[in-house]
């Protein structure tokens, strides 16, 4: 599935891609999809094809294509503080993106059937916390895996107040998913009308994980982190007055100068001959650099400076001990 939209360069294409098509349509949405490149959750060999509108499968891991992920992101109406619940979550490419809209006082749980993608997911989690710069752009709300069917989830379960599930459900399941939904939440699934008869195997009930209190050192951290935030923010407003950014440089567009060519047919005898401009010798040399000052111009214009990390520098500014400043960053490797 997929194909929507045109393939991208890079994950930032993918998604101008995916905003002109209409299929991200929120700023939310659209800031953890930049966030989170889409390449990191494949493996290295198939990463060419990480950046292109379709569904990707390798054995057991698999990922939906960008516009079908954008579509459920932006139908689930995703808030601060919410209760989460991914069935089928796979690499835990989409729980994450998730997680960096929740914030730290949602909850962002994940059933997966196979042990080996539960795996890939952790790893892609961890890769993700410790060395994306993304990360500290967010207050996170880490997802929570476990192994199991989704269609046999104990009955004593919270519920949640959104709900996605990837796979096809039947109609006979319906209720089923309704079920784990709090009153005046988002269920989003594909529904399907034929029945599925398939033996799913021998039965094991899925205990989902605990909704969990945030225990003191941590809210500690979040409060230290959201108040570095703000101290960033404002000398960043102080130092550019108002906050508003130096205006775009417009560049002067240059005319380029043709030279007149003309074609004289004289009975069966063509005759080609120049017609010069006097000036054109003077301003040849004018031309060539012209065109190498553009040049110069759109190089330096591709190249932007890196993006600073300006809580992780604020932080290890700080007068504290190693530990402690390691500790506010989550131990993040970059």
């Amino acid at each position: 599935m997929g194909g929507a939209v045109s393939a991208g360069e890079d994950n930032d294409e993918l998604i101008d891609n995916l905003k002109e098509a209409q299929y991200i349509r929120t700023e939310l949405v659209e800031q953890a999809f930049r966030a989170i490149d889409r390449a990191d959750y494949y493996l290295e060999e198939f990463k060419d094809n990480a950046y292109k509108d379709l569904a990707w499968k390798h054995g057991n891991i698999h990922l939906s294509a960008p516009c079908i992920y954008s579509e459920v992101m932006e139908a689930l109406d995703l808030q601060p503080g919410l209760s989460f619940l991914n069935l089928g979550s796979g690499t835990g490419y989409l729980s994450s993106m998730v997680g960096l809209i929740l914030g730290p006082f949602g909850v962002n749980h994940g059933v997966e059937l196979h042990s080996d993608v539960i795996e890939y997911a952790k790893q892609k989690l961890d890769f993700f916390i410790k060395t994306s710069d993304s990360f500290d752009k967010f207050e996170f709300c880490e997802p929570s895996f476990v192994t199991g069917n989704c269609l046999e989830i104990s009955p004593d379960c919270t519920q949640y107040d959104r709900v996605y599930c990837g796979a096809g459900v039947q109609k006979e399941h319906e209720d089923y998913m309704k079920n784990l939904l709090k009153v005046g939440g988002i269920l989003v699934m594909p529904l399907e009308e034929k029945p599925n008869h398939a033996d799913s195997g021998k039965s094991r009930l899925v205990h989902l994980p605990p909704v969990a209190v945030r225990s003191l050192q941590d809210l500690a951290r979040i409060a230290i982190r959201g108040t570095i935030k703000k101290i960033i923010h404002q000398e960043t407003m102080s130092k550019n007055g108002n906050g508003l950014k130096n205006p775009p440089r417009f560049k002067r567009r240059r005319v380029r100068r043709r030279r007149m060519e003309t074609i004289v047919f004289l009975d069966k005898e063509v005759f080609a001959s120049r017609i010069s401009n006097p000036s054109d010798d003077n301003n040849n040399s004018e031309d060539i650099e012209d065109e190498r000052q553009e040049e110069e111009t759109k190089t330096s214009e591709l190249k932007p400076d890196p993006p600073v990390n300006f809580l992780r520098e604020k932080v290890l500014s700080l007068p504290l001990p190693d530990p402690l400043k390691y500790y506010l960053l989550y131990y993040r490797e970059k």
